[in-house]
């Protein structure tokens, strides 16, 4: 199989904003993996508060040996690099759509599982409370039925923006913190909030986290404390539930051993994704009907995807029945 990788620079249709971090485009890294006159495609979406950037992404796969055979999906594991989770999950989408393609399927089929997925949130990224709500408004107009607020403004104000947005809407509320509260904050704002669930209220590994497990009276997921297998188990002292990235997970395969590891603690499931292109989100939507809740608009937020396949329907991401991952390079003009 011969790979290469490039990076690509992906613009955002507005600013994103969360509590550590805005943008207004971001990096990507896009692999091919041909194979017997056939072409596999992913994406990495590196994380910098892991330290990982598009250059490092990029040098890690330019490192690695695919082999000759994309079923030996164990061997290829097993002679990896080290490090890189989001090089690891684009050679893992790759690998994927590649064997669809050759045993003419879909990955979702590929993988025994079903095209309905629950319906996607709509991130509604952080700003003042009125801002906030006009825009939750305008993602209900557009057919999302699940919100995602961003909150940890550090400014007082997150109660006020939760309560605005549910001032224009009765869709369902989530929040993500990014690990801006204490425990106190979490304890006091909680309760005050009609939410559906709290993503990582407290910083990672704080100390508070099994407590506020036990005092919230709502459940709390963990997205930052929760990136690979060995940290599902953890997580069930601290959490009710685990978001899942691919980019953090490095791949399907690894995001499908932790569906089953949480299922097995009595955990709820969570599928996130980063602002990616309808390549980087389509291996996710493949294995979203594994999942309690989706929050897979990354490339929904982009102002022109260039690789489209997904097919946004009634508040859900569905994946194309087409074999492999469905998603193609769109075509440019000239």
């Amino acid at each position: 199989m011969r790979l290469t990788a490039q990076v690509t620079t992906l613009r955002l249709a507005e600013t994103f904003v969360i509590a550590r971090s805005a943008e207004d485009e971001t990096d990507v890294v896009d692999v091919t993996l041909e194979h017997d006159g056939l072409v596999g495609y992913g994406e990495a979406a590196p994380i910098a508060r892991y330290d990982e950037s598009a250059a490092s992404a990029k040098a890690w796969l330019d490192a690695v040996d695919p082999g000759d055979d994309p079923w030996a999906l164990d061997a290829i594991e097993a002679r990896l690099p080290p490090g890189e989770q989001a090089g690891r999950a684009a050679l893992d989408a790759a690998l994927h759509d590649l064997q669809g393609k050759l045993a003419g399927l879909p990955v979702y089929r590929l993988l025994g599982l079903s095209a309905d997925g629950p319906p996607t949130s709509w991130t509604v990224w952080l700003g003042d409370p009125d801002d906030m709500a006009r825009r939750a408004e305008a993602a209900a107009r557009r057919g999302f039925r699940r919100l995602k607020l961003k909150l940890g403004g550090r400014d007082g104000l997150d109660l006020e923006r939760v309560r605005a947005v549910r001032s224009v809407t009765d869709l369902p509320l989530q929040a993500d913190v990014n690990e801006y509260w204490s425990l106190d904050e979490a304890l006091d704002y909680l309760p005050q909030m009609d939410l559906q669930y709290c993503e990582q209220p407290l910083p990672a590994g704080d100390a508070g986290g099994p407590e506020l497990k036990r005092r919230s009276p709502l459940p709390i997921y963990v997205d930052e404390d929760c990136h690979t297998l060995a940290d599902v188990a953890p997580c069930a002292e601290r959490a009710h539930g685990v978001t899942i990235k691919l980019a953090k997970s490095g791949g399907v395969r690894e995001a499908i051993r932790m569906v089953h590891a949480a299922r097995a603690l009595g955990l709820g499931v969570m599928l996130g994704c980063m602002v990616e292109s309808g390549l980087g989100i389509a291996p996710g939507v493949h294995i979203a009907s594994l999942c309690d809740h989706v929050d897979l608009d990354g490339n929904l937020l982009l102002a022109d995807d260039p690789w489209p396949g997904v097919q946004f329907t009634d508040g859900v991401q569905r994946p194309s029945s087409a074999h492999g991952l469905g998603v193609a390079p769109a075509a440019r003009p000239g």
